[in-house]
């Protein structure tokens, strides 16, 4: 197979408002299957995907020959012609973990900083994204009506989150004197990283608990 045409692929994908991302994973896939078998067959793909121990690879690798395959057929090219024979592999839907109350309880008592306690408190109380805990503003919280102005959000648009009245205390007892600038001043690695050593659940468990 002339592996020039998996540059057309990508750019193709691209041109029909693709993940660019994705294109290029997929040629790398294909690319490692023709360095093995240079004129695959069904057989030779089959062998190829059940190669690797890993059920995520295994998907992946026949996502990306589909995905070629389909490709081919809708610009004409004799390849891949058996695509939809190629298995995906099932990945087991693992349970999506939930922050408890003993969580949050714990994670208060953990927490040695007063940093830390408002971030635990803002996550029970308001159950934020990581990227919209990073960039709240001292601004955005409205202590007198026990509030957050979430300025950033998946969506875009403005929103508010209330506050729990341990969740206010905690967050004037971390600013302090302070009237402006960043609320936690962290990142969202940081916070990750933060939640990590509090031995608690991600942030997106918290936006179940």
């Amino acid at each position: 197979m002339d592996k020039s045409l998996l540059g057309e692929f990508q750019l193709d994908w691209r041109l029909a408002g693709k993940s660019p991302a994705t294109a290029a994973n997929y040629a790398q896939w294909i690319e490692h299957l023709l360095a093995q078998h240079p004129e695959p067959t069904l057989v030779d793909v089959k062998e190829w995907i059940a190669s690797t121990p890993s059920v995520s690879f295994r998907r992946k690798r026949g996502q990306a020959v589909r995905a070629f395959g389909i490709w081919a057929k809708h610009n004409n090219y004799e390849l891949f012609t058996w695509w939809k024979f190629v298995p995906l592999a099932k990945e087991r839907q693992r349970p999506q973990t939930t922050a408890t109350e003993l969580d949050y309880k714990k994670a208060v008592c953990v927490a040695s900083t007063l940093r830390d306690k408002a971030l635990v408190e803002v996550l029970w109380s308001c159950g934020l994204r990581r990227s919209e805990i990073a960039r709240l503003d001292i601004a955005d919280v409205n202590f007198g009506e026990r509030f957050l102005n979430i300025r950033t959000s998946k969506t875009r648009k403005l929103r508010i989150a209330p506050l729990s009245p341990s969740a206010c205390h905690a967050l004037r007892k971390h600013m302090g004197k302070r009237s402006q600038g960043l609320l936690l001043g962290m990142t969202t690695n940081a916070i990750r990283l933060c939640l990590m050593r509090l031995g608690t659940p991600s942030a997106h468990a918290w936006r179940r608990g």
